[in-house]
């Protein structure tokens, strides 16, 4: 994979309406604008002390390509930091260059950042999530071939990113995979019939973006008829003790801010370390948006300084 000198980014489409034919063109488009030099105005230039590559993981039944952060440095014995992308039905992990190569250098880490099965006809959630979960338990254990140290992982994502790397804390408790930290980004958790019932939803649903129409979109391709909603859904996860200690943000001009406000009370609850921040004023998907959202570098910061901690020897 690589990224193109320039390229122009397509108009949104309207969601409500959109084909599945309409969908794939429109998804081509704006990740070649995502990963084009002429989105860093938006997204943000990377870490200059970083090293970034793509690579590819040979999975059962399917290659997936993961995009790797280093310091510049080399070294070995790095804490690792497993990454999840947000778009759901589009995006691409070059999009998240600026935070990610931020958090390779600062650290210093490895972030591997998964490039996973995009929201499709015939590429549901379960796939996307599968994949968040595979990368994780793959570089764990092939830790010295990567250059990290798996008694010291995270995992981190954004808006459906944030719902796959929830998911992914989850199956490693289970699996007995200890994670030192999980940050949760504008957080989608709840895919199942309730996902619409929140006072955010209602008063965001139109404004600052067409979030709505998105949202219904996101949630029919995640969940096809017959699929379980809630196996999915991190918030219908019965269970929410022994997690990683967690890092939510929540930007409050957000449709799905009570998402994440509702998962933190979830996690707290049942005994789970966790710090719930709120950025006022912020939008969704502002931590990858460094060019036009202020409170990005503010966002930032605070997800080192945990990572940081949470990492620590």
């Amino acid at each position: 994979m690589s990224e193109l000198a320039a390229a122009a980014r397509p108009p949104e489409p309207d969601f409500s309406v959109i084909t599945t034919e309409e969908l794939l063109v429109y998804r081509e488009a704006e990740n070649r604008f995502r990963a084009s030099g002429a989105a860093r105005a938006i997204l943000g230039k990377p870490h200059p002390d970083a090293a970034i590559e793509w690579r590819e993981i040979a999975l059962p039944g399917r290659d997936l390509p993961v995009r790797v952060y280093r310091p510049a440095r080399d070294r070995t014995g790095l804490p690792l930091v497993v990454h999840v992308h947000g778009g759901g039905f589009v995006g691409t992990a070059a999009q998240c260059d600026w935070t990610n190569s931020h958090l390779a250098a600062r650290l210093p880490a490895v972030v591997v950042s998964v490039e996973h099965r995009l929201l499709a006809p015939g590429s549901p959630l379960a796939n996307a999530a599968d994949d968040g979960w595979d990368v994780l338990r793959h570089v764990a254990k092939q830790a010295a071939e990567w250059g990290v140290d798996p008694a010291r992982a995270a995992v981190f994502g954004e808006s459906c990113g944030a719902l796959i790397s929830a998911l992914a804390a989850v199956r490693a408790r289970e699996a007995g995979l200890e994670l030192k930290a999980q940050v949760l980004v504008n957080p989608v958790v709840d895919v199942t019939e309730t996902m619409f019932d929140y006072p955010s939803i209602a008063e965001y649903a139109y404004r600052p973006s067409r979030a709505l129409p998105l949202l219904q979109l996101f949630q029919r391709l995640a969940v096809p008829p017959g699929a379980d909603a809630s196996a999915v859904s991190p918030l219908s996860t019965e269970d929410l003790s022994g997690l990683a200690p967690a890092l939510v943000v929540a930007p409050t001009q957000d449709a799905v801010a009570d998402h994440g406000r509702r998962y933190a009370e979830r996690l707290r609850e049942a005994g789970t370390s966790v710090r719930l921040t709120e950025y006022p004023g912020a939008k969704h998907a502002f931590l990858t948006l460094p060019g036009v959202e202020p409170q990005a570098e503010a966002a930032q910061a605070e997800i080192v300084a945990f990572l940081r901690a949470a990492l620590a020897k």
